[in-house]
């Protein structure tokens, strides 16, 4: 178990980190570590929660917070490491042993560095010290001064490492180590002079001294501008060491490499006739005979012919030509099996023969075939005897052959393509040596050790588009025929996936039975059972490409592909493929990694992944009776997951049900830190949660299908009129086959209220009316009282307000005697609203007024904006008209500033009925447009 405050605050455990919850909760338990073992006062978490004002509920928030805390060390077993969370009085302590606590091991590792002997081992221990820091301190608390405070004091001793550190590089004579540490920090933090100073004179002393009298002057104009001051002392001593071009102190030299003899320069073989672009050659002294090396008459061309209907790659082929116009380059087209690298490669290279006048070589490296690779050594030969060398002159070592053909094209002009590399290893030794050498690799792997020591630009290779895609086929079948059906062309294209390896197999298969039409193909493709089936011929097609790649993974990339297949939504993420693969997100995150670098998936944003439609459908095929697991652990991981962005999202929510009696919960669920984190993950998962309600509605498990559907309600209510009614009504189908009234009950009052705000009154009232009597049949209280309220609304719309007031009134009733504040603001916050339709303006604004009262948490933005908002209206009806803009405009700010739109455009079209000034109208057309936009 890890407490950690040096970036987001969370507790680690061996199962992953705990689900901490909202800022609040966060910012208490950061409160209680900075104060660790000793009581914190009530009043002290009070000053750490709140800024201003805390409202009148707040002990009781700190002991609801605390208690979830309590409970959620317990469950992590925390008691087996000395941590407690004890009531003292009116006060709390964590007990907790300081080597749990990452900011006592950070201050720990400061001291164990001053009194360290050598600038080596001061480095090490600063760069652990350093290591621990996982962001900016005290990450997903609450801002309030007493916790910024200690956010900057540990910022203060982070930099202040920092520092420290760069001097230990300097004393060691690596002042570019020093200036690459120094640099990151000086740009975030431009105006400490200490860092600045530093910089210049690891800069200066690195060599680079013109980057450190320009760190200066930007420094100086810097605090000109911002503080109207000039450099201080230590910037200004710095600046004038570095005019005065003082000499950097001596480093020790390290004694075996001064005992290390000079290793003699190479001998270069003579190339007579090559072309010399940097002028002639100064004669060295040779070691021993030194043997011609004839070039061939002909330029060397060991291209294959490149394949028929190449189209489209515009993008690519450029990328390929900038990049050849380095010094030396190193071009790398990767992409996954059957993408196209070796055509787009050949297509390339026969484009401009001009543009290597001696010569185009290529090999096979065979690194993902059956048949076995070449030797470096069989590569070399080739490249060798091609280049002209004789037979009998081609040296029998991988070595002397390796700088025997790094000696040859040291002046030539050539282009080596090495085709099918495994790895970066495979093709060290195949390097040209010449600045005039271009090299073109291709791989199904990222390869980015080749990057990292060859600085190989990479060019990613990805699916067609539909519209190359066709013109591939019309490259094979013709332009008569393609021409004759373009709809089914193109959804051919489409079902190959854009993949170039399918479409050709596609296109084959046609080319042979001229009386099958594409419609007929299309058709056979559509049927997932046996598409890939469909898509291979003879010794060539997707299936044997995709298994020469999987059969090179590890086991555990292996496991995780196959139940990938599995997968019902289109996205995923470590957490989701941990709950496929049954391991834990840490494990399944490098499997992932394993994938992507043998492009079997692609990563659509950062921490989130993709299968090719075509790769999903193998991947089931690997372990099909996995299946039925595979989709209860997704099911059980969104429900789980979805848990805790509601609970983060909506704080004070009612959890809307118990879990399913033979639940399994993940390794680890998803941490979120705030709201709008919550919220983007509802948002961004929308589809693969209605993508797995269905899954799980074919699958006969019902009782999944309807909870993740109505774990989204905080996504429901903040984008209501955003099509949510189908999958509710799938959501309902599930709870009426498994004969459950409370869940019955769950759904019928959110999708009524859905229909309502889509003006579906009818339709909303015959959901709802049965709803309270299914939620009292299983003592559901709060569930009535939702009920309740969603049927009121529907009543004052059909203009029946006396039964709505009585229903809101019943509900109110209900919450409190649940002693449940988020139901029972609800059922004020709607009672405010019809008591002003009915013209009771005071009972609105005191209803309003109550509701403020139990404290709506700074997560609640919509309540906060529609309770403001009716508190406006009903002062303006009340005759304060000042007061009552001010409120209308108050609350549409709020909205705006949070993305509230529906808020927005409420407040607004109130406000406007009082003023009409354009800056209020454009504000109001703003809202609506992004709200049409919306749906």
């Amino acid at each position: 178990m890890e407490f950690r405050l040096l970036g987001p605050v969370c507790v680690d455990t061996l199962t992953g980190p705990l689900p901490l919850g909202p800022a609040k909760r966060r910012s208490l338990l950061a409160a209680l570590l900075l104060g660790a073992n000793t009581p914190v006062s009530m009043a002290r978490l009070t000053d750490c929660l709140w800024d201003d004002a805390p409202p009148l509920h707040a002990r009781t928030v700190i002991q609801g917070h605390v208690s979830r805390l309590r409970a959620l060390l317990v469950g992590a077993d925390a008691e087996a490491y000395g941590v407690e969370l004890a009531t003292l009085g009116d006060a709390y302590v964590l007990r907790v042993p300081e080597t749990l606590l990452d900011s006592h091991r950070f201050e720990e590792l400061l001291m164990l560095a001053r009194e360290q002997r050598t600038p080596a081992d001061t480095v090490l221990m600063l760069r652990e010290a350093l290591s621990l820091w996982q962001g900016p301190a005290l990450t997903g608390t609450y801002p309030s001064a007493p916790l910024q405070a200690a956010v900057q004091a540990l910022e203060e001793s982070r930099l202040a490492t920092v520092e420290q550190l760069a001097r230990a590089y300097g004393e060691q004579g690596e002042h570019h180590r020093a200036a690459a540490v120094l640099r990151a920090e000086s740009v975030a933090h431009p105006m400490r002079e200490t860092l600045a100073a530093s910089l210049m004179t690891a800069l200066y002393r690195s060599g680079r001294q013109s980057e450190a009298l320009d760190w200066f002057h930007r420094t100086r104009r810097l605090l000109a501008d911002e503080l109207g001051i000039d450099p201080g002392r230590e910037l200004a001593d710095a600046y004038a060491q570095i005019l005065r071009g003082e000499p950097e102190p001596p480093a020790a030299a390290d004694p075996a490499e001064a005992a290390a003899p000079a290793e003699p320069p190479p001998v270069p073989a003579a190339v007579p006739g090559a072309r010399d672009r940097r002028g002639p050659v100064p004669p060295r002294p040779a070691t021993g005979p030194v043997l011609p090396a004839p070039v061939p008459a002909h330029p060397a061309d060991l291209l294959p012919r490149a394949p028929r209907g190449f189209h489209g790659r515009a993008a690519e082929l450029t990328a390929l030509s900038r990049a050849a116009a380095g010094e030396a380059p190193v071009c790398l087209v990767t992409g996954p099996a059957g993408v196209g690298k070796t055509a787009l490669a050949l297509h390339w290279a026969r484009r401009s023969p001009a543009a290597f006048p001696d010569g185009r070589l290529f090999a096979d490296l065979r690194g993902f075939g059956d048949t076995g690779e070449p030797t470096p050594l069989e590569v070399l030969r080739e490249f060798l005897l091609a280049l002209g060398v004789a037979p009998r002159r081609v040296p029998e070592s991988v070595a002397g052959a390796a700088a025997l053909f790094r000696s040859l094209t040291d002046r030539l002009s050539l282009l080596v393509v090495l085709d099918n590399v495994r790895d970066s290893a495979q093709v060290r030794q195949l390097l040209p040596g010449g600045a005039d050498c271009v090299t073109l690799i291709t791989s199904r792997h990222r390869l980015e050790g080749l990057i990292a020591s060859e600085a190989a630009v990479p060019v990613p290779l990805d699916v067609l588009e539909p519209l190359d895609g066709t013109a591939l086929l019309a490259g094979v079948l013709g332009e008569e025929r393609v021409r004759a059906e373009p709809v089914a062309a193109r959804r051919l294209a489409e079902l190959c996936g854009g993949l170039p390896l399918a479409l050709r197999v596609t296109a084959a298969r046609l080319a042979g039975r001229p009386q099958w039409t594409l419609a007929g193909m299309a058709d056979e493709l559509a049927d997932e059972r046996s598409r890939l089936s469909y898509l291979d011929v003879e010794d060539t097609g997707v299936s044997a490409a995709l298994r020469l790649t999987v059969q090179h993974l590890p086991p555990e990339a292996v496991h995780q592909l196959a139940r990938l297949g599995h997968h019902p939504g289109s996205h995923f993420d470590p957490y989701t493929a941990a709950a496929l693969a049954g391991t834990d997100p840490v494990a399944a995150a490098a499997a992932l990694e394993r994938l992507a670098t043998a492009h079997l998936v692609s990563e659509a944003g950062p921490g989130r992944w993709i299968l090719h439609d075509l790769v999903r459908l193998y991947a089931r095929e690997l372990d099909p009776a996995a299946g039925p697991g595979a989709l209860l652990g997704v099911l059980d991981h969104y429900i789980a997951t979805a848990l805790a962005a509601a609970d983060t999202a909506e704080p004070g929510g009612e959890p809307c049900f118990v879990l399913p009696g033979d639940f399994r919960r993940p390794a680890a669920v998803r941490d979120f830190t705030d709201r709008t984190a919550a919220m983007d993950w509802l948002a961004a998962e929308r589809e693969d949660l209605s993508l797995a309600a269905a899954a799980a509605r074919g699958a006969g498990l019902d009782d999944r299908a309807w909870r993740i559907i109505l774990l989204q309600w905080p996504h429901v209510v903040w984008r209501v009129r955003d099509g949510w009614a189908p999958m509710l009504e799938l959501a309902l189908a599930a709870a009426e086959a498994i004969g459950d009234p409370y869940a019955e009950s769950r759904v019928r009052n959110l999708l009524g209220w859905v229909l309502t705000e889509e003006g579906r009154t009818a339709e909303a009232v015959a959901l709802l009316e049965p709803s309270p009597g299914l939620a009292r049949q299983v003592g559901d209280r709060l569930g009535e009282a939702t009920a309740l309220i969603n049927l009121a609304l529907v009543q004052a719309e059909q203009g029946g307000l006396d039964l709505a007031l009585e229903g809101c009134g019943r509900a109110l009733e209900l919450a409190r005697k649940e002693s449940d504040a988020h139901t029972e603001m609800l059922a004020l916050q709607h009672l405010a609203r019809m008591q002003l339709a009915a013209g009771q303006p005071q009972d609105a604004l005191d209803s309003a007024g109550a509701a403020f009262d139990l404290g709506p948490e700074p997560e609640e933005t919509a309540r906060r904006v529609l309770l403001t908002t009716v508190s406006g209206e009903a002062r303006l009806a009340l005759g304060e008209e000042a007061e009552g803009a001010r409120l209308l405009d108050l609350a549409a700010s709020e909205a705006e500033r949070s993305g509230y739109d529906e808020g927005a455009v409420r407040a607004l079209e109130a406000l406007l009925r009082v003023t009409a000034a354009p800056e209020h109208v454009r504000r109001y057309e703003k809202a609506v447009r992004r709200l049409s936009a919306d749906g």
